[in-house]
């Protein structure tokens, strides 16, 4: 069964009540997403097989192979998630995503813990990150404005990102501190977007769709401030 505008009841038109549980259970879902991103993140770091391999991927086009794969992965959820309506298929598709994003992040993450001998940088990028995200998430539900028009600006911005990590891998320099703060402005306006969306876009029955979306967002604000603050060090 396809989740089209023809029949489902659009989170807009529905009652009060009907939006406040829409909303508690998108969120809780992002955050079993997080619990689910740790659990997966704690066995992945105890193979040094896994990281090893990781480790190896990081490096000129290997690192883009493993950038096309996620690619794969995440359209591949968000094209699931979208076009059924069997919650058993979307569930599968959020944890393959959560997977994919815990594999990417090993490289990072192994450097952050093991090189400084410490797990608090990732603590404090946690932190913040999460701050950052309910307060820019906030904004979008005290306000109630629509955020739509970012699409186009996220879209170039993306691209011109995406073209920017490609020119670094094949030709190898460091696109510093600056473009790590440009990347989290980027992931906030991605949040601010995506919050909207919860409004003006999904159905009732969307959150797992819903869920995902605002999880994505989440992760990519993780990765670069976790980036930001590996370079003090």
């Amino acid at each position: 069964m396809e989740n089209t505008l023809e029949n489902k009841i659009l989170l807009s038109t529905s009652a009060d009540q009907v939006r406040v549980e829409f909303y508690k259970k998108t969120y809780k879902h992002v955050a079993g997403g997080v619990l689910l991103f740790v659990f997966f993140e704690y066995l992945l770091l105890q193979s040094d097989v896994i990281v090893n391999f990781m480790m190896s991927m990081t490096q000129g086009w290997r690192w883009l192979v493993m950038l096309g794969g996620f690619m794969f992965v995440t359209n591949y959820a968000e094209s699931t998630v979208l076009k059924t309506a069997d919650k058993n298929k979307q569930y599968m598709a959020y944890a393959l995503y959560v997977f994919a994003q815990a594999i990417i992040f090993v490289p990072l993450l192994y450097i952050a813990i093991y090189y400084t001998e410490s797990a608090e940088l990732v603590e404090q990028a946690a932190i913040v990150t999460l701050a950052l995200f309910t307060g820019i998430s906030a904004v979008v539900m005290v306000t109630k404005k629509d955020f739509s028009f970012l699409k186009a600006g996220l879209t170039v911005g993306f691209f011109i990102a995406m073209g920017l990590i490609v020119a670094g891998s094949l030709f190898g320099f460091n696109l510093g501190l600056w473009f790590s703060v440009g990347m989290c402005v980027l992931a906030g306006g991605s949040i601010l977007y995506q919050t909207s969306n919860l409004v003006n876009k999904y159905g009732t029955e969307d959150y797992i769709p819903a869920s995902l979306g605002l999880f994505a967002s989440l992760m990519l604000l993780f990765w670069y401030v976790l980036s930001i603050f590996m370079s003090r060090d």
